[in-house]
């Protein structure tokens, strides 16, 4: 069936990139498979996330499916723009038919978006993964494709007003090379190790970012442990 509203939907996103003036930092975009199921598997620190995650798989030519609240599709807006990009509800108190959906996308060629920390890290540290993304990727015998973004809490996040101004925002991306999710490794274990392998993009994003904190008013989206007034992932 053809695309009638993902690639408009993209136009849109450039034009708001190129308003806000945002200065891009990508790397890795070589290892987003250009055919065949994947599950991409990313950070999560702001609420436009899921549109930059996207953007890495753009130069391959590939339309990302994303894991999303279910509460989003019942949205007047986002809602109808949803269920036409075929993103994918996920009720978090009854999860079956969401993994049921997500698996037989990944079985039909579709690459899969995933947060397995399951919410915005408002510490912009890693949380704990769940091990959904793992298991999927096991059961449709697929790659996990570990991804980092920094940079995209600045523009909105949780408990921040949105920052859409044309303040030239860096925003940085990392793509990993594909992880093989082996079915006779446990699914905890595969996912420590994507944990792990995340936990360096993202490192490598922080160290390659072109801006610092001008003093303590301006280092929120900085996390403590590299000096900012961000939460401590206890207290967040």
């Amino acid at each position: 069936m053809a695309e009638l509203v993902y690639p408009p939907v993209i136009g849109v996103a450039r034009t708001m990139f190129k308003a806000l003036d945002l200065r891009f930092d990508i790397k890795g975009t070589e290892h987003v498979p250009q055919r065949g199921g994947a599950v991409l598997v990313s950070n999560h620190i702001g609420y436009l996330d899921f549109i930059f995650c996207g953007v890495a798989a753009r130069p391959a030519k590939r339309l990302v499916r994303f894991m999303a609240k279910e509460s989003v599709f019942r949205h007047k807006v986002s809602g109808p723009l949803m269920r036409a990009m075929k993103h994918i509800p996920v009720d978090r108190a009854a999860g079956t038919d969401a993994y049921k959906h997500a698996l037989s996308a990944l079985r039909s060629g579709e690459v899969i978006g995933v947060f397995p920390e399951a919410t915005i890290s408002t510490s912009f540290t890693l949380k704990n993964f769940k091990s959904g993304a793992a298991r999927l990727a096991q059961e449709a015998g697929v790659p996990l494709l570990p991804m980092a973004l920094w940079g995209t809490q600045r523009l909105w996040t949780k408990g921040h007003k949105r920052n859409l101004g044309r303040d030239h925002i860096p925003v940085s991306i990392r793509v990993g090379e594909p992880m093989e999710a082996d079915p006779a490794e446990s699914a905890e274990g595969i996912t420590e190790r994507l944990r792990s392998r995340v936990q360096e993009l993202l490192e490598s994003a922080q160290r390659a970012y072109p801006v610092r904190a001008e003093g303590p008013a301006d280092s929120w989206w900085i996390p403590a442990h590299l000096g900012g007034t961000a939460p401590a992932p206890a207290e967040a």
